[in-house]
């Protein structure tokens, strides 16, 4: 159970509103950990867990990007609305208004990850650290590397899949059941699913906008605008301490992610061995002690105090 949230509401962004839930309160010495989910087009739900680090001291805020969850949501906008500018300036836009943008941590998990990576390769200087859990740097690698797992799967799974997806019948039953057996090997391996999870595939499911026209109808077929979008050249320009997380039967492989530790500087990579998507679900002692590590490592006042060492 999640630690009652000090403020809920929404913010103005544009004509639109973004929803927020903060835990703790902001200002009192430690950095913000803002969250950013995963998606596009998910909610803050699964990511829950992480308000826990406010009973350490940490304020932590989530927000549902706009389109889902308590935030705007826009079903009949152009497939074109939805860009990953578009979540970029959302995320600053509520850094400024929540007064937090000159002492926070980003947290960017899956989709997240690559929103918040962007984001720090500004250098902005209210950052004090990153972390990139589950996060492929590039759709391309992403792609590729579903392939990888897809042939790997149970004989006559993938060929049930492809045979759905090139007749664009992927909201079949059968198509549903092939899905669900990728799922349960490299998005979450915990049955049943998690409170939290369910939540968020939930509300994806109640309005899918931002995800069919951004990834497409699953993980595995990437057929949205994000096809080609990468983030590999912004990481070389971050500056702040980087954790990388990611589990070994993660469906952002190794390939999809060491981008991440061989172009930021200063960054450290944790693979969990029995995780696949959601480490901080399926391993959360183990989660909590790395998190925990490496927030300690930034100062009560945002200042540095460890040096993170290179993966």
């Amino acid at each position: 159970m999640a630690p009652t949230p000090t403020a809920k509401g929404t913010v103005p962004f544009r004509e639109y509103a973004t929803w927020y839930r903060v835990t703790g309160r902001p200002g009192a010495g430690r950095p913000a950990l803002v969250v950013v989910h995963g998606g596009p087009g998910s909610t803050h739900d699964y990511l829950l867990p992480l308000a826990g680090y406010a009973e350490r001291g940490w304020p932590v805020v989530h927000y549902d990007q706009l389109g889902n969850g308590g935030s705007t949501r826009l079903p009949d906008a152009d497939p074109g609305f939805w860009t990953p500018e578009l979540f970029l300036d959302e995320l600053d836009n509520l850094l400024n208004r929540l007064d937090i943008a000159d002492n926070y941590v980003l947290f960017g998990q899956s989709w997240g990850g690559m929103l918040a990576a962007w984001h720090a390769s500004a250098r902005p200087a209210g950052l004090r650290g990153l972390v990139v859990a589950n996060a492929p740097a590039s759709y391309p690698l992403w792609r590729k590397e579903m392939d990888v797992l897809r042939a790997q799967l149970p004989p006559g799974v993938d060929e049930t899949l492809r045979r759905h997806e090139a007749a664009g019948t992927t909201d079949s039953d059968e198509y549903l059941q092939a899905m669900l057996i990728f799922y349960s090997r490299h998005v979450c391996r915990i049955d049943p699913l998690p409170r939290e999870l369910a939540a968020t595939y939930m509300e994806t499911f109640t309005d899918p906008t931002v995800y069919r026209a951004m990834n497409g109808p699953n993980e595995f077929h990437v057929i949205g605008s994000l096809r080609d979008w990468s983030v590999i050249d912004y990481l070389p320009d971050i500056s702040v301490p980087t954790l990388i997380i990611s589990g070994r039967h993660d469906e952002a492989t190794p390939a999809t992610v060491r981008p991440f530790e061989e172009l930021i500087p200063n960054a450290r990579w944790e693979i969990f061995e029995d995780s696949s998507h959601l480490t901080h679900l399926e391993e959360p002692e183990r989660f909590t002690e790395v998190l925990g590590g490496f927030l300690d490592t930034i100062g009560a006042n945002g200042a540095q105090t460890t040096t993170v060492s290179g993966g």
